[in-house]
């Protein structure tokens, strides 16, 4: 069954692949805030997801979307029906630029920096399905056994916060952050409002259970 994961996981493959061997692809595509400030170059936000800095960048965010997505996906189709499939482009979508917005007022007159991936959605694929079903076991390498979703995505942030506040390497911890965020809230407020579901009960019932 071709899903919206699905088609989502091609395109941005074959856009990346493109990108490896193509200099302008890259560079027209690129989350590069000086050309969003001084060209109006907005579609950024966004293109930037597509492409990635090397295979081993792809098919780690691919497949932790992967993992999550489908799940995630089928998930929308119970809460919300027909506007199921539109409300998940919309928080994949919103995620991408959302979770750089930090970013970009941080480094917009900064001609140095560029970003690219698409770990900003990814965060909001990943924590949206933590939030859903926050007993759901996750492996974290190399400890040889699962733990919960909801004790790893609190060590997840705590990390990521860690690291953002550190500021060395080439990762944007703060997109990963704000994108998680992004992800948690837009759950919250479409299913309570469009799905009639209230997730942040449901997320501490699951807990409270889990615990006893």
């Amino acid at each position: 069954m071709i899903t919206i994961t699905l088609c989502i996981i091609i395109l941005t493959c074959v856009i990346s692949f493109t990108a490896f061997s193509n200099e302008k692809v890259m560079e027209d595509l690129i989350f590069y805030p000086p050309a969003i400030t001084t060209r109006n170059e907005w579609y950024r936000f966004f293109s930037c997801g597509l492409i990635h800095a090397d295979i081993m960048h792809l098919a780690f965010n691919m497949y932790s979307f992967y993992l999550f997505g489908d799940m995630v996906e089928r998930a929308f189709a119970q809460l919300f029906g027909d506007k199921g499939k539109i409300l998940y482009i919309l928080l994949y979508g919103l995620a991408l630029a959302l979770s750089l917005l930090p970013t970009y007022f941080a480094q917009q007159n900064n001609y140095n920096y560029r970003s690219l991936g698409a770990s900003g959605a990814v965060s909001a694929i990943i924590f949206a399905g933590i939030f859903l079903y926050p007993t759901i076991g996750m492996g974290i390498f190399p400890i040889p056994f699962h733990i919960p979703g909801f004790i790893f995505g609190a060590l997840y942030l705590i990390l990521s916060a860690y690291l953002a506040k550190k500021g060395q390497g080439n990762i944007n911890h703060s997109a990963h952050i704000w994108g998680a965020i992004f992800g948690i809230v837009f759950i919250f407020i479409t299913a309570y409002f469009l799905g009639q579901f209230n997730a942040l009960a449901n997320f501490f019932t699951e807990i409270a259970g889990y615990l006893r």
